[in-house]
């Protein structure tokens, strides 16, 4: 009776990737004979997991959607391979908000029933990763599933997307692919209003309306998206490299710094490195300055430079308004 409820317990882990298999393939798999099998297929049916027999060459089987569901049946990799990725949402690393609590929950009810030799690999792979603090802001669960939604089922959406400025501006868009680079999740799309392929950021849409309304599906400009977007972020502007070291916490220098398409690590408690590409000082210069926080450029010599030029150059403005009519004492 042991053997028998293990071979079935084996036979629904067969069959649960809602693929047919055939009676050859389950008899091979299980080490048994082709009676055995339609057996135990008899025997799931009973208790209410509903295996579809196909017709065809040697009988093929295959579990679908019904009332039942069956217990959830890992192989030993799988299983680490599910703990470890629970591990990482609930620690924030997946790019979206309002993810962590489920991932906690879900975890938990893993680990509970985890054989102690599995849950000491899981545990042990967990510990030994260390994936880093998220400090970038990650995309809104519910646009993310909305969006997805909306690939599926070819549906045009209307959204409000914030651009760099800060001002929320209204897009309609065809919804293509969902692309994830470096820890920020984008929207691939074709926008109506400037009949164009556009990318946005999940984090900077504030809205999302489906329309349920289908669109006509064009031509992607290129089979590999991600390459196709990191070499269109890059053309033109990554020219200097430049490290800031920030004399504050990596989380409050995310809260406030307006470019947040470098990369940012805690040096400690108090203090973060910010390292990126840019195209001018200048710019970056004023960038840091309106952060309101303190900083020491590391490198290169050239940003140091003009932002000791500019530093005095403030210097001078300052005191030229002082000396200037009603400036003084």
């Amino acid at each position: 009776m042991a053997d028998t409820s293990q071979r079935m317990l084996r036979l629904l882990s067969l069959l649960q990737n809602g693929r047919a298999r055939s009676g050859a393939d389950l008899t091979e798999a299980l080490g048994t004979s082709p009676r055995s099998v339609r057996r135990d297929i008899d025997r799931l049916r009973e208790l209410g997991y509903p295996v579809e027999s196909l017709r065809g060459p040697g009988g093929h089987y295959r579990l679908v959607a019904g009332n039942a569901v069956p217990p959830l049946m890992f192989e030993d990799d799988e299983v680490v391979t599910v703990a470890l990725g629970l591990r990482m949402v609930a620690g924030g690393h997946s790019g979206v908000q309002g993810v962590e609590d489920g991932a906690e929950r879900a975890l938990g009810k893993i680990e509970r029933v985890l054989p102690s030799r599995l849950s000491r690999r899981a545990g042990s792979l967990a510990t030994a990763v260390d994936p880093g603090r998220r400090v970038w802001p990650g995309a809104p669960a519910d646009v993310l599933t909305g969006l997805g939604e909306a690939v599926a089922a070819r549906h045009w959406v209307r959204l409000t997307h914030r651009g760099r400025d800060g001002l929320d501006r209204q897009r309609r868009a065809d919804p293509y692919r969902l692309v994830m680079l470096g820890r920020r999740w984008y929207l691939f799309a074709w926008d109506r209003d400037r009949e164009d392929w556009r990318s946005f950021r999940l984090d900077r849409i504030t809205g999302l309306t489906p329309t349920r309304a289908a669109f006509t599906p064009r031509e992607l400009p290129a089979e590999d998206l991600a390459a196709h977007l990191e070499r269109g972020f890059g053309a033109g502007e990554e020219r200097h490299s430049v490290t800031v070291l920030f004399h504050a916490p990596a989380a409050e220098v995310a809260a406030r710094i307006t470019r947040v398409d470098g990369s940012l690590e805690a040096v400690g408690p108090d203090s973060s490195r910010y390292t990126a590409r840019v195209d001018s000082y200048e710019w970056i210069s004023l960038v840091l300055a309106l952060t309101g926080l303190d900083f020491t450029v590391e490198e290169p010599g050239e940003l140091r430079r003009y932002t000791a030029e500019l530093s005095a150059r403030l210097g001078r403005a300052a005191g030229s308004a002082a000396d200037g009519p009603g400036g003084g004492a």
